[in-house]
């Protein structure tokens, strides 16, 4: 594909609007952005849920070719929005580098579906933008991004590991923050199949390298926060109020009901709401911007 003239392949050249799902450039898909929106689905190349080694056969040749067809099938059968972020890569937009659609977007972020021009309300139209979202490993594959961080409360003369995860109706979800040495920040994005305001805990755990011969077991104290993507003013992000210690090796765990996490999405006004309210609000608050004054 990298050879073909733009006559023998898609571009943005070929309709009012096209967007391109990749999710297999390692192998049998377009690398290069080809569209007006260019969707990189969990990086675009090893899906979850697909086999990793050749023994699987034929399911390992096309299974993360056939994913980019399966997620829009399922866009049109769900609610529930596949919704991604420009970025200048995957690695950074893992790293919490691209937490809201400004750039070039103007807030107005990108979906996988039947949404006019994608959901994109600005004119004209950029092209081949490289936009990312995390799945599930099947349908209906959305899942909830969020913005995970961790404050130190002094710094370390070594680089700190602290895995976060999110616990709801046992269903959970992980991530590592990296906290360079010498700096306070970490920070990340957290894929779950709930919202947020739906999830129960969050658990911390200190993470110490096992090549390590003589371990430091000095435990770190700082503050976690968390917020929706896409964060677009701070009243969307919510901090535990007391500084979290933590044992390496220890997990400690946060009851986030009690932070009312669903404020996040009531403009910040901080009442909590019921599951299937909390659910519905955000289903609106993406497709259709409410108040819930």
């Amino acid at each position: 594909w990298l050879w073909c003239t733009l006559e023998e392949r898609l571009d943005a050249g070929d309709a009012l609007f096209v967007e391109a799902i990749h999710t297999d450039t390692d192998n049998l898909g377009i690398r290069i952005p080809v569209g007006h929106v260019d969707y990189f689905v969990n990086g675009g190349q090893d899906q979850p849920g697909c086999p990793a080694f050749f023994h699987a056969g034929y399911n390992y040749l096309i299974c993360d070719h056939m994913r980019a067809v399966h997620l829009y099938i399922s866009a049109l059968e769900n609610t529930c929005p596949l919704m991604a972020f420009p970025c200048a890569s995957y690695k950074a937009f893992l790293a919490g580098d691209c937490l809201d659609c400004f750039n070039p977007f103007l807030l107005s972020c990108p979906r996988i579906g039947l949404v006019e021009r994608g959901g994109v309300m600005i004119e004209p139209l950029p092209k081949e933008v490289k936009v990312y979202l995390l799945t599930t490993s099947s349908a209906p594959y959305c899942v909830h991004h969020s913005l995970v961080e961790f404050y130190l409360k002094e710094k370390r003369k070594k680089d700190t590991s602290i895995e976060v995860t999110f616990l709801s109706n046992n269903v959970t979800s992980s991530v590592k923050i990296t906290i360079p040495k010498q700096q306070l920040e970490g920070r990340g994005v957290m894929a779950h199949p709930n919202p947020q305001c739906q999830i129960n805990q969050v658990k911390l755990k200190f993470q110490v390298s096992s090549r390590v011969w003589r371990k430091d077991r000095t435990p770190v104290v700082g503050t976690f926060c968390t917020a929706p993507l896409p964060v677009n003013d701070s009243k969307k992000t919510v901090c535990i109020p007391e500084p979290v210690r933590l044992q390496a090796g220890v997990p400690a765990f946060q009851d986030l009901k009690k932070l009312r996490v669903a404020r996040a999405y009531a403009g910040g006004s901080g009442r909590s709401f019921p599951r299937a309210v909390c659910q519905e609000l955000f289903v609106r608050a993406v497709f259709h911007p409410i108040s819930t004054k």
